[in-house]
């Protein structure tokens, strides 16, 4: 596992610590992610090319620490790697021995307190400045989105958190106690309704008929997100409200296949479809050069023989379970899309493959594992280019975040708990028609029967469509599964909430209370 080391840089709520992967660049992605502060000419399009750089390079959202949080937790996904990889993390997240203070978690909870500030720094300078111009105000759209995204990220692993809303340079006033949840929540409404109203649709340019920004914020991201937090709260009015404002925009659809969500090919071929509603950028070029990769797909990539074997393609982290495994219907073409086995041809192209036969799963050696996550596979065409054939790095995969299938399948849930049992089947059966690929034979049609019915084939729905994407663990919590589904990994109701670091709280004077039960 990479080593990182912490920097104390000050006492920004007395616990923002920056936290710096070694060997890891703070590089910032193609447009808009690859512009200077002089191309854009604007101190607050400077600050929000900034924020883009910590969403997509932090590990706090995109690599280790986000998947223990988000994904390890679950039942269908393990740490992966070798036994002694981390070995702290299947204690912390796969049995749930949480601790006070490891890097990890410390650095999940620094990152997104450190894009707080940020965001909070770029809004208090367009307060100062009065800006009124729409490239600014968009600018201060994308600071209301990245607060919310990264307190509605702090909620939903901590519960009540500080509530940091403007910024300061005086260590001091960042000192708060923790907000109540609804506290929070009502300041993510805020956010997301400003989002909604200065994110533009698109950043489509008729001039040159393509995508001026990959990969930039819109309104629909911050719909999906909003829809999202009402979800949490099982708010369905406010779930289908947003949804159909997203549905309605008309920008987005399903993939065709289920296989081309995934798709990472030359020159970006596959990235931003049109079921992308936000995705993070990647991209290493031809010999290596530009390289202004994620560290996402590498921390996850097939990890299997030496450091020179041609398959030492990532990390190894966040591979699939014999649950995960043995629960799936074989008969789902998403299964063979999602799990790729040690010692098997891996499909091709039909199942998101490139035609090869991986290594043999040999039990107790020392990186092997029976499965590996098909979702980020790296493909050996790109690898070639780029030169990262055998060093573990495939940095130029994107990590998707919001995209279609979700709306989908929220309105869904919100229509059947709101007895428009019509609607849910309608929905439900989209998702399932596009991972049928038109085999008849396959995920047949779900007619509604009751809502309860209904309710359980939506929940199996999340669980396949969105397999070892960081949905499930908080599916499961917010439907009130945890407890049945993972206690006897060593879950309990304390479970749904993971202790506030400690070193935040010393450092804090004891001004931030430790979790109750904790």
């Amino acid at each position: 596992m990479r080593q990182h080391k912490k920097i104390f840089w000050g006492l920004i709520l007395a616990a923002f610590l920056t936290t710096v992967n070694t060997g890891c660049k703070k590089f910032l992605d193609r447009k808009p992610l690859s512009s200077t502060l002089d191309d854009y000419g604007s101190v607050l399009d400077g600050q929000a090319v900034g924020m883009y750089s910590i969403f997509n390079t932090w590990a706090g959202f995109n690599t280790l620490p986000w998947l223990d949080f988000n994904s390890i937790r679950d039942d269908d996904a393990q740490k992966g790697s070798s036994a002694t990889d981390g070995a702290e993390i299947n204690a912390e997240f796969e049995t749930f021995q949480y601790t006070k203070d490891d890097w990890a978690t410390n650095t999940y909870w620094n990152d997104h307190y450190y894009m707080i500030n940020k965001a909070n720094q770029l809004l208090y300078y367009a307060d100062s400045l009065q800006v009124s111009d729409a490239a600014s105000l968009r600018n201060v759209g994308e600071a209301h989105f990245f607060r919310a995204y990264s307190y509605f990220e702090l909620l939903k692993a901590y519960g009540e958190v500080p509530k940091i809303d403007f910024y300061y340079t005086n260590a001091a006033e960042g000192v708060r106690p923790k907000s109540p949840i609804t506290e929070i929540y009502a300041l993510i409404d805020d956010d997301l309704d400003l989002a909604t109203q200065l994110l533009p649709t698109t950043w489509f340019n008729s001039t040159t008929g393509s995508n001026a920004f990959p990969g930039r914020l819109t309104s629909g991201a911050a719909h999906t997100l909003w829809a999202q937090t009402y979800l949490f709260r099982q708010n369905w009015a406010q779930v289908l409200a947003h949804c159909n404002i997203v549905i309605g925009s008309g920008q987005y659809a399903l993939a065709t296949k289920f296989t081309d969500v995934w798709k990472e090919g030359l020159n970006g071929a596959g990235k931003n479809g049109p079921e992308s509603i936000l995705e993070m950028q990647a991209y290493i070029g031809a010999g290596g050069s530009p390289d202004k990769g994620v560290a996402f797909g590498t921390s996850q990539n097939v990890r299997q023989g030496g450091a020179s074997s041609q398959w030492n393609l990532g990390w190894g982290w966040n591979t699939p379970t014999d649950v995960l495994e043995t629960a799936w219907d074989p008969t789902d073409p998403r299964k063979a899309a999602t799990i790729l086995y040690s010692g098997q041809y891996d499909g091709g192209a039909a199942t998101g493959g490139f035609g090869a036969t991986l290594p043999p799963y040999n039990p107790g050696t020392a990186l092997d594992q029976k499965y590996w996550n098909k979702k980020v596979y790296s493909d050996p065409a790109v690898r070639q280019i780029t030169g990262h054939t055998t060093d573990g790095n495939a940095g130029w995969i994107n990590h998707r975040i919001l995209r279609y299938a979700d709306v989908l399948l929220m309105k869904a849930e919100a229509a059947n708990e709101t007895n428009d049992g019509a609607t849910a089947e309608t929905l439900l059966e989209m998702v399932r028609a596009r991972a049928r690929g038109g085999n008849a034979g396959v995920l047949p049609h779900i007619a509604f029967a009751n809502q309860a019915q209904m309710r359980t084939a939506i929940k199996n729905e999340r669980r396949w469509e969105f397999a070892m994407e960081g949905y499930r663990f908080y599916d499961l919590v917010r439907w009130g599964d945890a407890l049945s589904t993972l206690g006897t990994l060593g879950y309990t109701d304390r479970c749904q909430y993971y202790p506030i670091p400690q070193k935040a709280i010393d450092l804090s004077g004891g001004v931030l209370i430790q979790n109750p039960q904790w």
